[in-house]
């Protein structure tokens, strides 16, 4: 088993429309084209996963009304390249391991406010389909991003 101790803990969200499409948001200064992704981020200390994943959620995009449908209960994990800047939040670890979170929107799009927290992660989003998400991150996050859209296909039924 791979040993995980030097990756970030992250959680990741898949937010799914009522017909189907998910969220997919541009992220800021991230040249094209691959700059469109699922809202992340940084687990704290004793945060429970599905807490941070609702906290990232609301922070990135502005979504609270939203409800759990699944999860990737195992560490799904991937390697910073040997060139990667990244977050200052991001230094001094191997890479990211996440814990993956599927949730129905349920409120208006009005609710949507990329500006809802002080550090901006995205400047435009859209809808989209699921299988597109492994053709527009960056490489890196690519097989991570295979694993989160072969989970969460089933949620498309």
């Amino acid at each position: 088993m791979r040993d995980l101790s030097n990756y970030r803990p992250n959680v990741g969200v898949v937010l799914f429309h009522a017909d189907g499409r998910v969220w997919y948001g541009r992220r800021a200064g991230t040249p094209a084209p691959y700059n469109w992704q699922f809202p992340q981020g940084g687990v704290d200390e004793g945060e429970d996963y599905e807490a941070a994943a609702r906290r990232e959620l609301a922070e990135e995009t502005g979504v609270t009304s939203a409800e759990l449908i699944g999860e990737i209960q195992q560490w799904v994990a991937y390697d910073f390249p040997a060139d990667y800047g990244g977050s200052k939040q991001a230094r001094g670890w191997k890479g990211q391991k996440q814990r993956w979170f599927a949730f129905r929107f349920t409120g208006e799009e009005a609710e949507i406010d990329l500006e809802q927290h002080e550090e901006i992660e995205f400047d435009a989003w859209r809808w989209g389909r699921l299988d597109e998400a492994p053709d527009l991150i960056v490489p890196f996050k690519r097989e991570t991003y295979e694993q989160v859209v072969s989970t969460f296909a089933a949620l498309l039924i």
